[in-house]
């Protein structure tokens, strides 16, 4: 029992971390799908800084380090979105598909790169991090706590501050749900989109970092992100675009996805004869359910995806 707690509360800061990005970029009126792009170049530029980090790195440098990298990273890449989306008022939908394929390749082929110049019979696109991935788990008895557990509680605490305690973010939501309104109050809107989105993709490649970390030691960028950047769009969802229910979200989608990586230790689960592929697609089976019936009922922001017209009123 105690490992299925671990890995659904791993799994749901994940899920948290990337709900929340996407929860700041669509409350702008930007809707990102390309989140699954940004989860994988920020999972790449923090395994890249593990890997050259020098031998004898103190812990907390490295630990601060690869986070700072991964929302940098993560930052840089959302900017095509933001530019593509908001500069050239580009099909959101069409731009967020596109960062997702590059993403992955972009990613591949970059560690390919780096390992044939390291070793000729080396073209894998597979990043070890072994002894700097102990640098992130802190043994608690027998539970494994990693530091992107407390991130990921820290960052819920600071989102619902943001997005409704404070100036900037009354002013994003306002411009999510009528912009033309925003600006003749004199709100940049294009300024705050752009803000959301960056935040989006910053909150998007630290959620990367921590799934590739979440439980090997090593990761091969070909696989991308599993699908965690579109989970983490139904979890935002289902939380209708709130903090504090895209977190309660984020632990039921998380505790999906961790029977599939426990449900052999329970006998009730083994004595199912269920395929273990059937647990692994559940997460992903169960979205498309929610988003199924609960579509009807969502309270998207209500200018989101339409390209921002100053002269529209």
């Amino acid at each position: 029992m105690l490992i299925l707690i671990q890995y659904t509360v791993l799994f749901a800061s994940i899920l948290l971390l990337v709900a929340l990005g996407g929860c700041f970029s669509e409350h702008s009126g930007v809707i990102n799908l390309g989140l699954e792009g940004e989860m994988v170049m920020g999972a790449l530029g923090g395994a890249l800084t593990m890997k050259f980090l020098p031998d004898g790195t103190p812990a907390v440098v490295m630990v601060l380090t690869v986070m700072a990298v991964s929302l940098l990273v993560g930052m840089l890449y959302s900017s095509l979105l933001a530019f593509a989306a908001i500069n050239l008022k580009a099909d959101q939908t069409i731009v967020g598909t596109a960062m997702n394929m590059l993403g992955t390749a972009l990613a591949t082929v970059m560690v390919k790169a780096i390992n044939i110049s390291e070793s000729v019979d080396n073209v894998s696109s597979e990043i070890e991090y072994v002894d700097q991935k102990k640098n992130l788990i802190v043994n608690i008895g027998k539970f494994e706590f990693s530091w992107f557990m407390l991130v990921a509680v820290i960052a819920l605490v600071v989102s619902y501050i943001v997005l409704y305690k404070t100036r900037f973010g009354l002013r994003l939501i306002a411009c999510g749900e009528h912009p033309q309104a925003a600006d003749s109050v004199g709100i940049n809107v294009y300024k705050m989109r752009w803000a959301g989105v960056l935040i989006s993709g910053m909150l998007g490649g630290l959620g990367g970092i921590c799934y590739i970390t979440s439980g090997v030691s090593s990761w091969k960028f070909e696989y991308g992100v599993a699908g965690f950047g579109f989970l983490s769009l139904a979890v935002m969802i289902f939380g209708q675009w709130k903090p504090h229910r895209i977190a309660l979200a984020a632990l039921l989608f998380g505790l999906l996805r961790a029977l599939s990586n426990v449900y052999a230790g329970f006998d009730f689960l083994v004595s199912l004869n269920i395929p273990s592929g059937v647990y692994n697609m559940l997460p992903y089976i169960i979205s498309l359910a929610v988003l199924a019936f609960t579509s009807k009922n969502s309270h998207a922001p209500k200018a989101e995806g339409i390209p921002y017209d100053k002269g529209q009123r």
